[in-house]
């Protein structure tokens, strides 16, 4: 996978306002950009983030269908994470795995990086495909605040519920699932 483009030279001029959240920071700062403009934008500050495809040796997916307060729905998700500080990618979502799906991989391939929303945060998105399953006897407990059920797709059903928008699916799900079709042959 190509790495993200090189960032450009912009100069931070003030930080007006910021206001820090669960995992996240809202700042309103003013820049001056590369081309000499000068403006105030918000901007949400994000640790970063892991998401994993994970595929079971028959070719089935597991996915989840959580809920989501801020758009009030439940959506198909691959399971994901926050990154912990310090904490390198591939294991947050070995954690993160685990938690949300009671599954360990053994095998795991890096997806590249991507930017979901570029044009007000700095989170960037590590994606893996995770193969060589097994069913954890006792998984670690997941957080509190997650109402998620794991099911289990075949990949043309995925492929379906994508195509159809039958399911509510966010971009970098999408984005995960169409980077790791390729090393699964479909």
């Amino acid at each position: 996978m190509a790495p993200l483009p090189p960032p450009e030279p912009s100069r931070l001029l003030e930080t007006v306002a910021a206001l820090d959240a669960r995992k996240i920071r809202f700042e309103i700062n003013r820049w001056q950009l590369p081309n000499g403009l000068e403006a105030t934008f918000g901007i949400i500050r994000h640790p970063g983030a892991s998401l994993a495809v994970p595929v079971l040796a028959d070719g089935r997916v597991v996915i989840l269908r959580q809920y989501r307060f801020a758009v009030a729905a439940r959506l198909l998700e691959f399971p994901a994470g926050t990154l912990d500080e310090g904490e390198d990618p591939l294991t947050t979502m070995e954690r993160e795995l685990q938690e949300e799906t009671g599954y360990a991989a053994s095998r795991w391939d890096a997806l590249g990086a991507m930017l979901p929303c570029p044009g007000y945060s700095d989170e960037v998105i590590h994606l893996f495909l995770a193969r060589d399953l097994r069913l954890l006897p006792n998984p670690p407990a997941g957080d509190a605040d997650e109402d998620l059920e794991v099911l289990l797709m075949e990949p043309a059903a995925l492929d379906a519920a994508i195509a159809s928008g039958a399911e509510a699916l966010d971009g970098k799900r999408i984005t995960a699932w169409y980077r790791a079709r390729p090393l699964l042959n479909l």
